[in-house]
């Protein structure tokens, strides 16, 4: 049965329609209990009228609850609602691994990762008497944080482990009935025989070698051929079909495909024990390379808060640096920065995490004398790829991290060209000092406070004042300006001539800057107003850079604010996958769904948005004006007074005046606009911040103030064609007239 937006299915809220399938449909939903998003599977019809299958299925779901394991889907709750019958499941963010696979087949190496996560979840679930029997593509998930996640135990089979007293006889499935999905079932299950653990292992070998070769295992034109195909066809080799594989995966994935059960792999937990010596150096004769690796923060050892600046700073050089080597998937800053404060096993972290190594590393400072210690941990065999234990004069901190770089390199087995060593090791600066205060800049840039964004820019000053060509300062510099303009803490004309100038310098001194093309191309779109000059930039720092995250998400601005909303969305996403964990790109993936008025959308972005950033203002600003806009006033007011609490700039008193003039609360509104004006005689306030007010006033004193904006060249114009809060605007013919001004290039 279809359920519409705002169902309760007791405690559970129906948000969104996420999909359906021969086992029910699925939404996303709000446990309003707990305040988390879930995945609700309503069944289908005839089981919740069933007594005797909903009997058997909450029987079942039981087991599955219990499994407990972070590569199985967490099943939550399963309850009923009048006729409808629910479950309640863990929300995943990512995509199927068949989403994966149609569009090229994987790297052998990656396939045999997903392989063993998968096998360990099924090993799982065969230690507590549950069978699978419908595993594929379809039902393994990747999420975005790198997991691999068994998903839809629908068709499972929970055979509680004898203790000696049962009855072993199995219950058999009505005679003529196929239970899992041609092309994947065992062939006892083709012949509607009983089945256990080797029938799932049988189909994990189909998914190895679909994910490595891109074929279906057992393919054919009808039903009747692929079934015929799983009963007595064997596959060619992977080696003679994609080539340059191992002969002992061949010989794995052929030991799955037995056609009897009996000569397979007896449990999916040995399956994963051979795969992974082909990870950990068993019978091939070279150890494979890693091909990904968390960096996580470093410690202080020293517990000396005047430290902290640069366990962060290094830690983030090191990224930086591995990020510009091919083939290697080095986790965003802001994905192990979550992890900064936590004492958690390395290993299972980088499980958690989808990575095959992770980088842990102490920092003590002593005056001028430096210890770093690093620790180079393989996730999947957890033993130490590498330690070393360094204590040098603060001056040799480039040549320690070249060190470690050089070392994860060599370990991870990364061949690395003449020039792709020189980058890695390359110092824009031989000035330890002013290395420091580069470091100092970016710790106090990244608090993204108004505060921190001018201590940021004082430091880059000062380390440009020592080596007037360390152009990564320059960058820093630039972006300091440009934020302080953002958070209106300094005006458009004082902040963005500046920032131009620095990323210009940056860009005379590295042409190759990534960092610097974005940098402009975020100053051409906000500030020049010049669309096509914004596009360049930023397509030239996606072709230096195609992982950096920050130019994806403001190449996304372009698109969306050129009418683009689709190719907008998707690459936001994209700035979303590449790093998963940033407030400011969460909260902005969510713009074209808001520029679109597809409100119900952005408000479950919004939401997410908020769940993960819970102190971060502007997500519970932007919720509160997409709430606003889809009609919850009153929702939508707490969460723009929210925002004003946490937020220390004026950008923040619009929103919430536009909300309070919907709302009937006009002397409120007023209040605040009086409240911005005087704030304007203390600091920079952007005009716009006013119009918004007056627009939600439906008083048309809002086009002097948005004629002020055009003046300052606040990079709130740039909003006006698509923001819903201008919208009681539009049908006066000025606001034409206006808005072409903003874009006349």
């Amino acid at each position: 049965m279809t359920q519409s937006v705002g169902t309760r299915l007791g405690p559970y809220e129906i948000r969104a329609p996420l999909g359906a399938g021969g086992m029910g449909e699925v939404y996303r939903a709000r446990d309003l209990r707990l305040e988390r998003d879930v995945a609700i599977k309503v069944l289908p019809e005839e089981t919740a009228a069933d007594p005797s299958a909903l009997a058997r299925f909450t029987r079942e779901a039981k087991a599955i609850a219990a499994l407990q394991h972070p590569n199985i889907l967490a099943l939550y709750d399963v309850g009923t609602a009048g006729t409808t019958a629910f479950a309640v499941l863990e929300l995943l963010e990512g995509e199927t691994l068949r989403a994966c696979i149609s569009r090229s087949p994987l790297p052998w190496r990656r396939a045999i990762g997903i392989g063993i996560e998968i096998a360990e979840g099924l090993g799982a679930a065969h230690m507590k008497g549950v069978i699978h029997r419908d595993l594929k593509p379809e039902n393994i998930f990747l999420t975005t944080d790198g997991r691999v996640k068994i998903l839809d135990f629908g068709l499972a089979r929970y055979r509680p482990p004898v203790t000696g007293n049962e009855d072993r006889t199995e219950t058999q499935t009505q005679l003529g009935t196929l239970i899992g999905t041609a092309g994947y079932m065992s062939p006892e299950q083709v012949r509607n025989e009983p089945t256990a653990e080797p029938s799932d292992v049988f189909a994990l070998g189909c998914v190895l070698y679909e994910m490595v070769s891109g074929r279906r295992t057992f393919d054919g034109h009808s039903l009747a051929e692929k079934l015929a195909a799983i009963l007595n066809w064997q596959p060619p080799p992977l080696s003679r079909v994609v080539g340059g594989v191992p002969p002992e995966l061949d010989r794995y994935i052929a030991h799955c495909l037995e056609k009897d059960p009996s000569r397979r792999f007896q449990s999916a937990r040995d399956l994963a024990f051979a795969l992974r010596t082909l990870l950990d150096g068993g019978p091939s004769t070279h150890r494979t390379a890693i091909d990904s690796v968390a960096v996580l923060p470093f410690t202080n050892a020293g517990n000396d808060p005047d430290s902290e600046y640069l366990c962060d700073g290094i830690t983030e050089t090191i990224i930086n640096n591995l990020a510009q080597l091919p083939g290697l998937r080095v986790l965003a800053r802001s994905t192990v920065f979550r992890h900064k404060t936590r004492d958690a096993d390395p290993t299972d972290l980088g499980r958690n995490l989808g990575v095959g190594a992770v980088l842990t590393g102490r920092v003590l400072q002593r005056n001028e004398v430096l210890v770093i210690g690093a620790e180079l941990v393989d996730v999947a065999g957890g033993g130490q790829l590498w330690g070393q234990q360094y204590k040098r004069k603060m001056a040799d901190i480039f040549e320690i991290q070249d060190e470690i770089a050089t070392e994860i390199c060599e370990k991870l087995r990364l061949k690395l060209t003449g020039e792709q060593h020189s980058r890695l090791t390359r110092h824009q600066t031989e000035d330890a000092a002013a290395y420091q205060l580069y470091l100092k800049g970016r710790y106090f840039w990244n608090q993204r406070t108004e505060d921190g964004m001018r201590k940021a820019v004082d430091y880059f000053s000062q380390a440009i004042e020592r080596d007037p060509t360390y152009a990564r300062a320059y960058t820093g510099l630039g972006d300091g300006y440009a934020m302080l303009s953002i958070y209106n803490a300094l005006s458009p004309k004082d902040s963005f001539p500046r920032a131009k100038a620095a990323q210009q310098r940056a860009l005379d001194i590295d042409e190759d800057s990534a960092e610097a093309h974005a940098a402009l191309g975020f100053a051409h779109l906000f500030y020049d107003w010049d669309r096509p000059a914004a596009e360049r930039a930023l397509r030239r720092a996606i072709d230096l850079n195609p992982g950096y995250a920050s130019a994806r998400q403001w190449h996304g601005f372009v698109l969306g604010l050129s009418d683009g909303i689709q190719q907008s969305i998707v690459e936001l996403r994209l700035a979303q996958q590449l790093d998963p964990f940033s407030a400011s790109i969460n909260v902005t993936a969510a713009f074209p769904l808001y520029w679109s008025r597809q409100y119900p959308e952005a408000v479950i972005k919004f939401r997410e948005a908020v769940d993960l950033h819970p102190h971060f203002w502007l997500a519970h600003y932007y919720l509160g004006l997409a709430l606003e806009q889809s009609g919850s006033l009153s929702e939508a007011m707490a969460r723009l007074e929210r925002a004003h609490e946490l937020g220390d700039s004026p950008w923040r008193l619009g929103g919430l005046g536009h909300a309070y003039a919907l709302a009937g609360r006009r002397a409120d509104a007023y209040q605040l606009i009086e409240d911005a004006k005087s704030l304007s005689r203390r600091r920079y306030v952007s005009p716009v911040h006013i119009a918004i007010i007056y627009a939600g006033l439906a008083d048309l004193t809002a086009f002097d103030w948005l004629e002020q904006g055009l003046e300052d060249r606040s990079w709130l114009m740039t909003w006006l064609g698509v923001d819903p809060l201008f919208d009681p605007l539009r049908s006066d013919n000025r606001f034409d007239q206006l808005a072409s001004r903003v874009w006349q290039r």
